[in-house]
């Protein structure tokens, strides 16, 4: 009998202890899970306070939870990743093609850039040696429509070279965006500035500080518009030429009688052109001695003659001759 209570007592106990436990278990639970959520409550508070510094370092919650390595995989999953840059790349491009008709084959170019909405920029023909045209002419065509206009304009005849060059200025792009963006709020400051001043000399400064930034403004803009037109717009440079004229070789080298027919009038027609020539100059001289030849015998003719027996002296009679009454 004291057995049976004595064992009935102790399985009360043990009960006891049993729901104890097991209380005690429950409540370390529900004081974990309320924790939790409080602290879940307080960082999603603190996201809603944050806003924007949350989304700026996202990496910082990534740190702190890195220990325990239970919310890493939503974390990273969560985060937002920047917006990537656009790239602003200048192309440029020069083609020599040698074509059969540079003058078509121009027109064929301006056919192309215009329809791929580009433009048509400077232009020059030139005729060479009499006997073939050179053409160079600057399109300015859309980057998305470079590569199909290149591959055009090289098909148009025989490419004898191409010169392609690509040139990223991203960092320029972003940089003048953002010197006008600062710019522009210096020019905004300084106008605030000049409507609450009072005195002259300050409006006076004021003036000349919002001329200066004004100009500097503008340049920026300037150069933002260059840019822009450059990396939007490509530039190609067709250079057209025609092949030169060759002269065909003779199969037989041998002279034959056209050939020679040929030469003699050649030589003949020469002859004659040396023989012009000489009479050319002897004339002058010829004409001259023949007018002094009329001068003196018109002269000739007004001087008077002496008599023929006063010019002529006494003949003397050979003494074989004389009569003989003289001997």
């Amino acid at each position: 009998m004291r057995a049976a209570r004595k064992s009935g007592h102790r399985s009360t106990k043990v009960l006891a202890a049993a729901l104890l436990t097991a209380s005690l278990a429950i409540g370390g639970c529900g004081a974990s899970d309320t924790g939790a959520t409080s602290d879940s409550a307080q960082g999603a508070a603190a996201d809603s306070k944050g806003g924007g510094q949350a989304e700026r370092a996202p990496g910082s919650v990534a740190d702190a939870d890195s220990g325990s390595g239970a919310r890493k995989p939503a974390d990273s999953a969560g985060a937002k990743k920047p917006p990537l840059t656009k790239t602003h790349v200048i192309r440029t491009a020069t083609l020599s093609v040698e074509v059969d008709n540079a003058t078509k084959a121009l027109a064929t170019a301006r056919t192309v850039a215009e329809n791929a909405g580009g433009i048509v920029g400077n232009e020059t023909t030139e005729l060479i040696d009499d006997s073939h045209v050179y053409s160079r002419i600057v399109l300015r065509v859309p980057q998305e429509e470079y590569d199909a206009v290149l591959k055009e304009l090289a098909g148009t005849g025989k490419l004898l070279d191409r010169k392609a060059d690509a040139k990223d200025v991203t960092d320029q792009v972003v940089d003048v965006d953002s010197r006008i963006k600062s710019q522009r709020t210096s020019v905004a400051r300084v106008r605030d500035m000049m409507d609450r001043a009072t005195k002259i000399s300050d409006v006076v400064m004021l003036e000349g500080e919002l001329s200066t930034r004004q100009t500097e403004l503008e340049a920026l803009l300037a150069r933002q518009a260059s840019l822009k037109d450059r990396t939007t717009m490509a530039t190609i440079t067709l250079a057209l030429s025609e092949p030169e004229a060759r002269e065909s070789a003779k199969e037989d080298d041998e002279p034959g009688f056209l050939d020679a027919l040929g030469g003699g009038w050649d030589a003949f027609v020469t002859t004659l052109k040396w023989v012009a020539m000489a009479l050319g100059a002897v004339a002058p001289f010829a004409a001259a001695i023949a007018l002094l030849y009329v001068l003196w015998r018109l002269l000739r003719g007004r001087l008077p003659q002496r008599p023929a027996q006063a010019l002529a002296a006494p003949a003397v009679p050979h003494p074989a001759e004389q009569p003989e009454e003289a001997k």
